[in-house]
């Protein structure tokens, strides 16, 4: 299995959509649209990161999020081939609720401190999402008013799950993107092995407007900054001999025991194995 699809339309936008992928790294979020929308996990387990959160996610948890940048990741190397990921999206813009609810979302100005959010799913949510995944199974039975109807019941359960005072309320702040600190959001995935790249997508910059503002708030160029905070964590925890070398490796955000090694030895001029072995002495 690699990425089977099956979708719904309103108004010619994607609206309910069902993937069934095999187990992978790291893949952006596809739509780049002013949107919102919510994830339902059918099945397998992945996480989620932005440019400040970082969620885990497995069946009977979903995913509500802002028209922000973030990835999902999930960790191949303990699958096998026949393992797989399955969810339900949901995926709503302003001018089709807008048009939904008959209302303006402009004339709000309610707004709520995350751009992610992990929620448990209820009876209600549950029983949604069954009803969604019959729809997508059998797509002739769903014309455009059935398919509004559907979406403006799942809105109204998403606005009470999220106790917001009321739909113009719930669906305003979910177009409204929280801001983050730059400084801030590279600390909290200095760990990670994101690629500047990724990086830069994450704080919604192209690569080389990331590398400046970098190179301002830090003082040197993100690759030295970056492979140089990681060596110092790691000659901290290679100290203690019951920190495997392999495990440090992946736990500071390197790919490989050799782009590690060769790392490591450039900023400390020795391999990380002497290095224990001369602290120890």
């Amino acid at each position: 299995m690699n990425h089977q699809k099956k979708e719904i339309k309103y108004k010619g936008k994607v609206v309910f959509e069902k993937r069934c992928v095999s187990y992978f790294k790291r893949i952006p979020k596809e739509y780049v649209e002013n949107e919102a929308c919510f994830i339902f996990i059918n099945n397998g387990e992945f996480s989620v990161r932005s440019a400040f959160q970082y969620f885990q996610f497995s069946k009977g948890h979903g995913l509500l999020a802002k028209c922000a940048n973030f990835f999902f990741e999930a960790d191949k190397r303990q699958h096998t081939e026949s393992d797989y990921i399955e969810v339900i999206g949901i995926i709503f813009y302003p001018d089709i609720v807008n048009e939904l609810f008959d209302f303006d979302i402009s004339n709000s100005n309610h707004t709520v401190n995350f751009n992610l959010k992990k929620i448990k799913i209820n009876h209600l949510l549950e029983n949604f999402r069954e009803s969604i995944s019959i729809l997508l199974d059998n797509p002739e039975i769903a014309d455009e008013a059935f398919i509004g109807l559907k979406i403006k019941e799942f809105i109204t359960l998403l606005s009470k799950t999220d106790n917001a005072p009321s739909h113009l309320d719930f669906l305003h702040s979910m177009f409204v993107l929280e801001e983050f600190n730059f400084k801030n959001a590279i600390k909290k995935n200095l760990y990670s092995n994101l690629s500047l790249s990724e990086l830069a997508t994450l704080t919604n910059m192209s690569l080389s407007s990331f590398k400046r503002r970098f190179k301002d708030v830090f003082n040197e160029s993100p690759s030295k900054y970056i492979n140089r905070k990681k060596i110092e964590k790691a000659t901290k925890k290679i100290r203690f001999k019951e920190n495997r070398i392999t495990d440090i490796c992946y736990e500071i955000g390197y790919d490989s025991i050799a782009s590690f090694n060769r790392n490591f030895k450039k900023y400390t001029g020795v391999t990380p194995t002497q290095y224990r072995l001369d602290f120890i002495e």
